[in-house]
Protein backbone atom coordinates (compact mmCIF):
# COMPACT_ATOMS: atom_id res chain seq x y z
CA UNK A 1 0.00 0.00 0.00
CA UNK A 2 0.77 3.68 -0.58
CA UNK A 3 0.83 6.12 2.12
CA UNK A 4 2.80 9.87 3.33
CA UNK A 5 5.92 9.50 5.31
CA UNK A 6 8.70 11.80 6.59
CA UNK A 7 12.24 10.02 5.23
CA UNK A 8 15.40 11.44 6.67
CA UNK A 9 17.35 11.77 3.18
CA UNK A 10 20.58 13.42 4.42
CA UNK A 11 21.84 14.77 7.69
CA UNK A 12 21.33 17.62 9.08
CA UNK A 13 18.49 18.36 6.63
CA UNK A 14 14.68 18.93 6.71
CA UNK A 15 12.82 15.35 6.83
CA UNK A 16 11.47 14.68 2.92
CA UNK A 17 7.72 14.04 2.91
CA UNK A 18 7.36 11.33 -0.21
CA UNK A 19 4.43 8.86 -0.85
CA UNK A 20 6.41 5.69 -0.26
CA UNK A 21 5.16 2.17 -0.82
CA UNK A 22 5.43 -0.88 1.66
CA UNK A 23 5.96 -4.65 0.54
CA UNK A 24 4.18 -7.53 1.81
CA UNK A 25 4.14 -8.26 5.25
CA UNK A 26 7.19 -10.80 6.27
CA UNK A 27 6.95 -13.06 9.49
CA UNK A 28 6.93 -11.91 12.65
CA UNK A 29 5.82 -8.26 11.03
CA UNK A 30 2.51 -5.84 11.89
CA UNK A 31 0.84 -3.19 9.77
CA UNK A 32 -0.53 -0.60 12.02
CA UNK A 33 -2.00 2.42 10.95
CA UNK A 34 -0.24 5.17 12.78
CA UNK A 35 -2.76 7.79 15.02
CA UNK A 36 -0.14 10.08 16.64
CA UNK A 37 3.63 10.10 17.11
CA UNK A 38 5.85 11.64 19.58
CA UNK A 39 9.59 13.37 19.23
CA UNK A 40 12.22 12.40 20.82
CA UNK A 41 15.65 14.07 21.12
CA UNK A 42 16.91 10.51 20.28
CA UNK A 43 15.66 11.41 16.96
CA UNK A 44 17.17 14.94 16.45
CA UNK A 45 20.52 13.23 17.26
CA UNK A 46 19.92 10.95 14.67
CA UNK A 47 19.38 13.97 12.17
CA UNK A 48 22.23 15.43 13.09
CA UNK A 49 23.99 12.66 12.94
CA UNK A 50 25.18 12.51 16.74
CA UNK A 51 26.82 9.17 16.60
CA UNK A 52 28.50 9.36 12.95
CA UNK A 53 28.28 8.99 9.56
CA UNK A 54 24.41 7.25 8.96
CA UNK A 55 25.23 4.19 6.27
CA UNK A 56 21.33 3.32 6.65
CA UNK A 57 20.53 6.76 4.58
CA UNK A 58 17.22 7.36 3.38
CA UNK A 59 15.37 6.00 6.08
CA UNK A 60 12.28 6.41 8.31
CA UNK A 61 12.50 7.99 11.93
CA UNK A 62 10.24 7.59 15.18
CA UNK A 63 10.19 5.38 18.00
CA UNK A 64 6.43 6.33 20.09
CA UNK A 65 2.90 5.85 19.07
CA UNK A 66 -0.74 5.21 19.27
CA UNK A 67 -1.78 3.05 16.61
CA UNK A 68 -4.06 0.56 15.38
CA UNK A 69 -3.56 -2.81 14.05
CA UNK A 70 -4.34 -2.82 10.02
CA UNK A 71 -2.92 -6.58 9.14
CA UNK A 72 -0.19 -9.20 10.88
CA UNK A 73 2.26 -11.35 9.43
CA UNK A 74 2.74 -14.86 10.18
CA UNK A 75 3.59 -16.08 13.80
CA UNK A 76 2.29 -12.99 14.94
CA UNK A 77 0.37 -14.25 17.56
CA UNK A 78 0.06 -11.05 20.37
CA UNK A 79 -1.58 -8.71 18.25
CA UNK A 80 -4.67 -8.80 16.19
CA UNK A 81 -6.33 -6.53 13.44
CA UNK A 82 -8.59 -4.13 15.09
CA UNK A 83 -6.26 -3.92 17.90
CA UNK A 84 -5.06 -0.24 19.58
CA UNK A 85 -1.41 -0.48 20.44
CA UNK A 86 1.55 1.19 21.41
CA UNK A 87 4.79 1.60 19.33
CA UNK A 88 7.82 1.63 21.61
CA UNK A 89 11.51 0.94 20.69
CA UNK A 90 12.45 -1.06 23.74
CA UNK A 91 11.81 -4.72 23.50
CA UNK A 92 8.69 -6.23 23.82
CA UNK A 93 6.31 -9.84 24.36
CA UNK A 94 6.23 -11.32 20.85
CA UNK A 95 8.39 -12.03 17.47
CA UNK A 96 11.29 -9.73 16.53
CA UNK A 97 10.37 -9.41 12.66
CA UNK A 98 12.85 -8.25 10.16
CA UNK A 99 13.51 -4.56 9.69
CA UNK A 100 10.56 -3.04 6.53
CA UNK A 101 12.03 -1.78 3.71
CA UNK A 102 10.09 1.09 1.46
CA UNK A 103 10.06 2.76 -2.17
CA UNK A 104 9.23 5.69 -3.49
CA UNK A 105 9.53 7.46 -6.81
CA UNK A 106 12.01 9.39 -5.36
CA UNK A 107 14.26 6.81 -3.53
CA UNK A 108 14.58 2.83 -4.70
CA UNK A 109 15.24 1.91 -0.97
CA UNK A 110 14.31 3.23 1.95
CA UNK A 111 15.32 1.68 4.95
CA UNK A 112 13.46 1.64 8.31
CA UNK A 113 14.26 -0.23 11.61
CA UNK A 114 11.94 -2.34 13.82
CA UNK A 115 9.99 0.48 14.62
CA UNK A 116 8.86 3.67 12.43
CA UNK A 117 6.26 6.49 13.11
CA UNK A 118 6.77 9.73 11.29
CA UNK A 119 4.07 7.96 8.66
CA UNK A 120 0.77 6.95 8.30
CA UNK A 121 1.30 3.75 8.02
CA UNK A 122 4.60 1.81 9.52
CA UNK A 123 5.28 -1.69 8.82
CA UNK A 124 6.69 -2.74 12.90
CA UNK A 125 7.71 -5.80 14.77
CA UNK A 126 5.62 -7.84 17.01
CA UNK A 127 7.55 -7.48 20.21
CA UNK A 128 7.67 -3.62 19.29
CA UNK A 129 3.64 -3.40 19.84
CA UNK A 130 2.03 -3.44 23.34
CA UNK A 131 -1.66 -3.47 22.82
CA UNK A 132 -3.87 -0.88 25.10
CA UNK A 133 -7.61 -0.40 25.63
CA UNK A 134 -8.78 1.32 22.64
CA UNK A 135 -10.51 4.21 24.89
CA UNK A 136 -6.95 5.04 26.14
CA UNK A 137 -5.82 8.79 25.34
CA UNK A 138 -4.25 8.18 22.49
CA UNK A 139 -1.24 11.28 23.30
CA UNK A 140 -0.65 8.79 26.35
CA UNK A 141 0.09 5.86 24.07
CA UNK A 142 2.73 7.53 22.16
CA UNK A 143 4.34 9.17 25.81
CA UNK A 144 3.97 5.65 26.97
CA UNK A 145 6.07 4.47 23.91
CA UNK A 146 9.68 6.03 25.34
CA UNK A 147 9.42 9.24 27.61
CA UNK A 148 7.23 7.76 30.39
CA UNK A 149 7.98 4.39 30.53
CA UNK A 150 12.59 5.22 30.41
CA UNK A 151 11.68 7.47 33.18
CA UNK A 152 9.50 5.24 35.37
CA UNK A 153 12.84 2.62 34.46
CA UNK A 154 15.11 5.06 35.59
CA UNK A 155 13.07 5.81 38.70
CA UNK A 156 12.43 2.71 39.44
CA UNK A 157 15.35 0.27 38.19
CA UNK A 158 18.24 2.69 37.20
CA UNK A 159 18.14 4.80 40.49
CA UNK A 160 15.89 2.76 42.75
CA UNK A 161 15.09 6.01 44.19
CA UNK A 162 13.72 5.70 47.57
CA UNK A 163 11.25 8.01 49.98
CA UNK A 164 12.76 10.83 51.28
CA UNK A 165 15.79 10.47 48.74
CA UNK A 166 16.94 13.74 47.38
CA UNK A 167 17.31 13.96 43.69
CA UNK A 168 18.46 16.61 40.57
CA UNK A 169 17.08 16.09 37.23
CA UNK A 170 19.11 18.02 34.65
CA UNK A 171 16.77 18.93 31.54
CA UNK A 172 12.95 19.21 32.18
CA UNK A 173 12.16 17.97 28.56
CA UNK A 174 10.12 14.73 28.03
CA UNK A 175 11.94 12.09 30.04
CA UNK A 176 12.92 14.75 32.83
CA UNK A 177 9.53 16.28 33.46
CA UNK A 178 8.05 12.23 33.83
CA UNK A 179 11.06 11.65 35.80
CA UNK A 180 10.14 14.70 38.30
CA UNK A 181 6.56 13.28 38.28
CA UNK A 182 7.47 9.87 39.82
CA UNK A 183 10.34 10.80 42.09
CA UNK A 184 7.08 12.78 43.64
CA UNK A 185 5.27 10.08 43.66
CA UNK A 186 7.79 7.71 45.56
CA UNK A 187 8.17 10.83 47.67
CA UNK A 188 11.54 12.02 46.98
CA UNK A 189 12.57 15.17 48.39
CA UNK A 190 14.11 17.44 47.42
CA UNK A 191 13.45 17.26 43.94
CA UNK A 192 15.31 19.61 42.23
CA UNK A 193 14.65 20.58 38.39
CA UNK A 194 17.32 21.99 36.01
CA UNK A 195 16.65 23.44 33.03
CA UNK A 196 17.65 26.34 30.35
CA UNK A 197 14.01 27.62 30.53
CA UNK A 198 11.55 28.90 32.82
CA UNK A 199 8.29 27.64 30.74
CA UNK A 200 9.93 24.08 31.32
CA UNK A 201 10.28 25.11 34.58
CA UNK A 202 7.18 26.20 35.22
CA UNK A 203 5.92 22.48 34.12
CA UNK A 204 8.27 20.50 36.18
CA UNK A 205 6.89 22.58 39.45
CA UNK A 206 3.28 21.72 38.43
CA UNK A 207 4.56 18.25 38.02
CA UNK A 208 6.07 17.65 41.78
CA UNK A 209 9.43 19.74 41.53
CA UNK A 210 9.68 21.11 45.24
CA UNK A 211 12.66 23.66 43.69
CA UNK A 212 13.41 24.48 40.07
CA UNK A 213 17.08 26.37 38.59
CA UNK A 214 17.56 27.89 35.25
CA UNK A 215 21.44 27.32 34.72
CA UNK A 216 21.56 30.27 32.98
CA UNK A 217 20.54 32.24 35.86
CA UNK A 218 22.24 30.71 38.51
CA UNK A 219 25.63 28.68 39.83
CA UNK A 220 23.68 25.49 39.99
CA UNK A 221 26.42 23.60 41.88
CA UNK A 222 26.19 26.16 44.85
CA UNK A 223 22.23 25.81 44.91
CA UNK A 224 22.02 22.10 44.75
CA UNK A 225 24.15 21.75 47.79
CA UNK A 226 21.99 24.85 49.81
CA UNK A 227 18.98 23.34 49.06
CA UNK A 228 20.10 19.47 49.32
CA UNK A 229 22.82 20.12 52.21
CA UNK A 230 26.81 19.80 51.29
CA UNK A 231 27.09 16.43 50.58
CA UNK A 232 24.76 16.87 47.51
CA UNK A 233 21.74 14.72 46.62
CA UNK A 234 20.89 11.48 46.65
CA UNK A 235 20.64 10.96 42.66
CA UNK A 236 21.17 12.76 39.93
CA UNK A 237 19.38 12.44 36.36
CA UNK A 238 21.00 13.77 33.87
CA UNK A 239 19.21 13.97 30.02
CA UNK A 240 21.05 16.35 28.21
CA UNK A 241 24.09 14.53 27.10
CA UNK A 242 26.18 17.49 27.25
CA UNK A 243 29.99 16.97 28.77
CA UNK A 244 29.51 20.09 31.19
CA UNK A 245 25.94 18.91 32.40
CA UNK A 246 27.20 15.61 33.18
CA UNK A 247 30.79 17.07 34.97
CA UNK A 248 28.39 18.90 37.65
CA UNK A 249 25.75 16.11 37.55
CA UNK A 250 28.39 13.88 39.44
CA UNK A 251 29.97 16.95 41.36
CA UNK A 252 26.66 17.50 43.01
CA UNK A 253 25.57 14.02 43.82
CA UNK A 254 26.65 12.89 47.26
CA UNK A 255 29.99 10.21 47.78
CA UNK A 256 27.57 7.53 47.64
CA UNK A 257 25.16 8.61 45.47
CA UNK A 258 23.58 7.12 42.01
CA UNK A 259 24.88 9.49 38.84
CA UNK A 260 22.08 7.94 36.31
CA UNK A 261 23.28 9.22 32.65
CA UNK A 262 20.12 9.17 29.98
CA UNK A 263 21.28 12.06 27.38
CA UNK A 264 23.95 10.64 24.94
CA UNK A 265 26.95 13.09 24.21
CA UNK A 266 27.31 13.33 20.57
CA UNK A 267 30.49 11.31 19.15
CA UNK A 268 32.14 14.30 18.12
CA UNK A 269 31.65 16.29 21.50
CA UNK A 270 34.13 16.74 24.35
CA UNK A 271 33.70 13.77 26.55
CA UNK A 272 33.50 14.38 30.48
CA UNK A 273 36.07 14.81 32.62
CA UNK A 274 35.95 13.74 36.73
CA UNK A 275 37.50 12.46 39.11
CA UNK A 276 36.76 8.53 39.72
CA UNK A 277 38.33 7.78 43.22
CA UNK A 278 34.38 7.95 44.61
CA UNK A 279 33.45 5.03 42.32
CA UNK A 280 35.97 3.11 44.04
CA UNK A 281 33.50 3.85 47.83
CA UNK A 282 30.27 3.33 46.49
CA UNK A 283 29.67 6.12 44.57
CA UNK A 284 27.65 4.93 41.59
CA UNK A 285 28.00 6.34 37.69
CA UNK A 286 25.41 4.12 35.26
CA UNK A 287 24.50 4.85 31.78
CA UNK A 288 20.18 4.01 31.58
CA UNK A 289 19.25 2.30 28.32
CA UNK A 290 15.67 3.52 28.34
CA UNK A 291 15.39 2.73 31.88
CA UNK A 292 15.69 -0.81 31.32
CA UNK A 293 11.62 -1.11 31.09
CA UNK A 294 9.60 -3.52 30.21
CA UNK A 295 6.62 -2.36 27.54
CA UNK A 296 4.54 -5.47 28.00
CA UNK A 297 4.79 -5.37 31.88
CA UNK A 298 5.22 -1.45 32.37
CA UNK A 299 2.62 -0.07 29.87
CA UNK A 300 -0.27 -2.18 31.47
CA UNK A 301 0.60 -0.72 34.93
CA UNK A 302 0.57 2.80 33.76
CA UNK A 303 -2.88 2.10 32.17
CA UNK A 304 -3.85 1.08 35.58
CA UNK A 305 -2.62 3.87 37.53
CA UNK A 306 -4.12 6.18 34.97
CA UNK A 307 -7.37 4.23 34.79
CA UNK A 308 -7.22 4.33 38.80
CA UNK A 309 -6.46 8.16 38.99
CA UNK A 310 -3.62 8.31 40.17
CA UNK A 311 -1.63 9.22 37.28
CA UNK A 312 -2.28 12.04 34.47
CA UNK A 313 -0.10 13.45 31.64
CA UNK A 314 -2.51 16.12 30.88
CA UNK A 315 0.32 19.27 29.55
CA UNK A 316 2.96 16.66 28.99
CA UNK A 317 2.03 17.79 24.96
CA UNK A 318 3.12 21.04 25.07
CA UNK A 319 2.01 21.37 20.65
CA UNK A 320 0.50 19.19 18.01
CA UNK A 321 1.37 19.34 14.67
CA UNK A 322 0.30 17.34 11.15
CA UNK A 323 2.51 14.78 9.81
CA UNK A 324 3.43 17.58 6.60
CA UNK A 325 4.21 20.37 9.70
CA UNK A 326 6.83 17.70 11.16
CA UNK A 327 10.06 19.71 10.60
CA UNK A 328 8.54 22.61 12.22
CA UNK A 329 7.94 20.40 15.42
CA UNK A 330 12.06 19.12 15.22
CA UNK A 331 12.61 22.95 14.61
CA UNK A 332 10.72 23.82 17.59
CA UNK A 333 11.94 21.31 20.03
CA UNK A 334 15.56 21.54 18.96
CA UNK A 335 15.56 25.07 20.25
CA UNK A 336 13.39 24.53 23.32
CA UNK A 337 10.36 26.17 22.66
CA UNK A 338 8.18 23.69 23.65
CA UNK A 339 7.70 23.06 27.28
CA UNK A 340 6.68 19.14 26.65
CA UNK A 341 6.13 16.97 23.94
CA UNK A 342 5.74 17.73 20.77
CA UNK A 343 3.28 15.29 19.00
CA UNK A 344 2.91 14.59 15.22
CA UNK A 345 -0.75 13.49 14.18
CA UNK A 346 -1.20 11.62 11.43
CA UNK A 347 -5.26 13.15 10.81
CA UNK A 348 -6.59 16.07 12.22
CA UNK A 349 -6.11 15.80 16.34
CA UNK A 350 -8.06 14.64 18.81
Amino acid sequence: MKFKAAILAELKQPLVIDEIESQPLRFGQVLVRILCSGICGAQINEIEGAKGPDKFLPHLLGHEATAEVVEIGEGVTNVKPGDRVVCHWRKGAGLQGPTAAYSSARFPRINSGWVTTFSEYSVVSENRLTRVPPDLNPEYGALFGCAVTTAMGVVNNNARLGIGESIAVFGTGGVGLNVVQFAAKVCAYPIIGIDLYDHKLELARQLGATHVLNARRVDVRAAIRDIAGPQGVDVAVENTGLAEVIETAYEVTAPQGRVILVGVPAKSARHPSFYTLPLHFKKVLTGSEGGDCRPDVDIPKLVRLCRAGRLSFEGLVSKRYRLDQINEAIDDLRHGRVAGRCMIWMTEPC
